[in-house]
C-alpha cells in the first residue's frame, strides 16, 4: 500500500491512486440517515386534512349529481345554495385578508373579482343548452368511466400545499391540470342531466368546488388547528349525509376512505419510519455549498 499522508482532494498530486481511502477513516465517516427528520402523528393528521377535504368535495359533487339525475333535488335549490355559498366564502376571504395586515386588497381588486364572477355566471348560463347536448351521442358507461378517470386525475394532481399570507400564490402546472380535469368531469356529468337549469346549476356548483374552494382552503391552512379539524369534520359529515340517503353501502365506503386517509395513513407512515436506512459515506458525490450573498 502506498505510504504518505493522504488528503481527500483531487487537485493535489499524491502518491496514492484516485480511489484510495484509508480503512481507519472509511468506517468512521459512515453516517446513517443524516438528513432524516422523524414525523410525529399529530402534525401528519393535520396535514392530511387537506386531502380529506378534497376527497370529501369530490364525493359531495357526485352525490349532488345523482340527486339531480334522479330528480331528488330541485335545481333551483342547488342554484341558490351555490350563490349563498359563494357569498359566504367571499366574506370569509375578506375577513382573512382584513386580519392579515400584509395583504393589500383594495376596491379595484374587489371590483375585478366581482366582474369575473359575474362573467363566469353569465357564460355558464349561455352555454348550458350547448353543454346539455355535448355527449348526446356517447353511451352512459363511457361517461361514467371518463368522469371517474378525470376525478382520479384531479385528486392525484391537486395542490395540497398552503398559501402563506402576504405572499402571492404561484399556480403550479399540476394544480391547473387538476382543476381542468375536475371541471371537465363536471361538464361531462352535467351533460347527462335532463334540462338546462340542472346543467347550469351543477356546472356552477362544480366551478365553486373545484376552482374557488381550493383557493380558500389554502388560506384556511393557517387558521388555528382546532378550526382546521372542525372544517374537515364538517365537510366530511356533509358528504356522508348526502350519500347516506342514496346508498348506505356507498356512504360506508366513503366514510372508510376518509377515515383511512385522515388517521390510518399517517399512522402507517410513522410506523414505517423505523425501516428507513440511508447510509452516507465517503463514496457519495460531494454536494457543493454555495454561500449566496445576502
Amino acid at each position: 500500500m502506498p505510504v504518505g499522508e493522504w488528503e481527500k482532494v483531487l487537485w493535489k498530486k499524491q502518491p496514492h491512486p484516485d480511489n484510495f481511502i484509508p480503512s481507519d477513516s472509511f468506517f468512521s465517516s459512515l453516517r446513517k440517515n443524516p438528513n432524516f427528520k422523524p414525523y410525529t402523528y399529530g402534525p401528519l393528521v393535520l396535514l392530511s386534512c387537506a386531502i380529506t377535504q378534497h376527497l370529501a368535495t369530490i364525493f359531495t359533487f357526485i352525490a349532488v349529481f345523482v340527486r339531480l339525475k334522479e330528480n331528488l333535488l330541485d335545481p333551483r335549490v342547488l342554484l341558490w345554495t351555490s350563490i349563498a355559498c359563494f357569498l359566504v366564502g367571499y366574506m370569509l376571504w375578506e375577513v382573512l385578508n382584513y386580519s392579515d395586515t400584509q395583504v393589500v386588497y383594495g376596491i379595484s381588486s374587489r371590483t375585478k373579482v366581482l366582474k369575473s364572477s359575474l362573467l363566469v355566471f353569465l357564460a355558464l348560463m349561455g352555454l348550458s343548452p350547448v353543454l346539455r347536448t355535448l355527449t348526446a351521442a356517447t353511451s352512459s358507461d363511457s361517461i361514467w368511466a371518463i368522469s371517474a378517470f378525470l376525478f382520479i386525475l384531479n385528486a392525484l394532481l391537486a395542490d395540497y400545499s398552503s398559501m402563506k399570507p402576504g405572499i402571492p400564490s404561484q399556480e403550479r402546472l399540476t394544480s391547473v391540470l387538476s382543476m381542468n380535469a375536475a371541471i371537465s368531469s363536471s361538464v361531462v356529468l352535467a351533460s347527462r342531466l335532463p334540462d338546462d337549469l340542472a346543467v347550469f346549476s351543477l356546472v356552477l356548483f362544480g366551478v365553486q368546488l373545484f376552482a374557488l374552494l381550493p383557493i380558500l382552503r389554502h388560506r384556511l391552512r393557517f387558521i388555528p388547528k382546532i378550526m382546521q379539524a372542525f372544517v374537515t369534520a364538517l365537510i366530511s359529515i356533509m358528504c356522508i349525509a348526502l350519500t347516506a340517503s342514496l346508498s348506505i353501502s356507498v356512504s360506508i365506503i366513503y366514510a372508510a376512505v376518509l377515515f383511512s386517509v385522515t388517521f390510518i395513513a399517517p399512522a402507517l407512515l410513522v410506523w414505517a419510519q423505523k425501516y428507513k436506512n440511508e447510509i452516507r459515506g465517503p463514496w457519495d458525490v460531494a454536494v457543493p455549498r454555495i454561500n449566496w450573498p445576502s
